[in-house]
């Protein structure tokens, strides 16, 4: 059974920064790439970055040069670290598997991250 459990996530002043984790268990997490995803309230789940199963990244505009997602294949975790956050940031953010596309459609609980003065 496929389960991602995410964690980090928490209130945080503009600027400032969090580090994302993403547990998965029930896959062959070298074997895929992964990504993060985030919803905002009353808007639609998008992508934020993905990283291929052998260290290939790719971010959207609105996160390039401030967030850098990284994996630990021992570990079977996934990670975002989130620099130079702004209020725009602030939405739930969930992993799974797959590049733009999620791969599995169960999702975990996902990670609050409320950016806010």
């Amino acid at each position: 059974q496929v389960q991602f459990v995410e964690s980090g996530g928490g209130l945080v002043q503009p600027g400032g920064s969090l580090r994302l984790s993403c547990a998965a268990s029930g896959i062959i997490f070298r074997a895929y790439a992964m990504a993060w995803h985030r919803q905002a309230p009353g808007k639609q789940r998008e992508l934020v970055a993905f990283i291929t199963s052998d260290g290939g990244t790719n971010y959207a505009d609105f996160v390039k040069g401030r967030f850098t997602i990284s994996r630990d294949n021992a570990k079977k975790t996934l990670y975002l670290q989130m620099n130079s956050l702004k209020p725009e940031d602030t939405a739930v953010y969930y992993c799974n598997a797959g590049t733009h596309h999620p791969v599995f459609s169960s999702w975990g609980q996902g990670t609050q991250v409320t950016v806010s003065s």
